[in-house]
């Protein structure tokens, strides 16, 4: 199997696998010690723990959140996922009390590997069109 296939079934696995099935114990086999999130914001994250807690605080603030895989593109050492995740908010997150309110939020990521393991990730989630349907600002057309 071509490298770039490779890194397209481990970036599956991550969304499947661990997003969507909470093994998180498959970090390890997935992702090199050494990991760099790069979120919205200029949001940073270094390292296995903190990928463990990243994924924990969205698990817990949306207890239901699954992702659904719409396109993995690879090409040399990157994979880009284009995912859309649903979930309830039923948990804090950034300082947000439970809403109960579903949200469906699409999500772009650039996973970038060394040998057969995630080393960076880019991430571009749709926070404002969240935010916005969790009431938290104004949607369009509201006052």
């Amino acid at each position: 199997m071509a490298a770039t296939e490779k890194n397209k079934a481990t970036v599956r696995r991550f969304w499947e696998e661990v997003f969507n099935g909470r093994k998180l114990s498959l970090i390890e086999e997935l992702f090199s010690t050494d990991w760099g999130y790069h979120g919205v914001g200029g949001q940073k994250i270094f390292g296995l723990k903190g990928l463990k807690e990243f994924l924990t605080d969205y698990h817990n603030a949306f207890p239901d959140i699954q992702v659904e895989v719409e396109n993995l593109i690879a090409e040399g050492d990157k994979v880009v996922s284009h995912v859309t995740s649903r979930g309830t908010h039923k948990g804090e997150l950034m300082g947000i009390a439970p809403t109960g309110k579903q949200v469906t939020v699409p999500v772009i990521c650039i996973s970038r590997f060394v040998g057969d393991k995630i080393v960076e990730d880019w991430e571009m989630i749709d926070l404002f069109g969240m935010l916005q349907q969790l009431d938290v600002i104004p949607s369009p057309g509201h006052q």
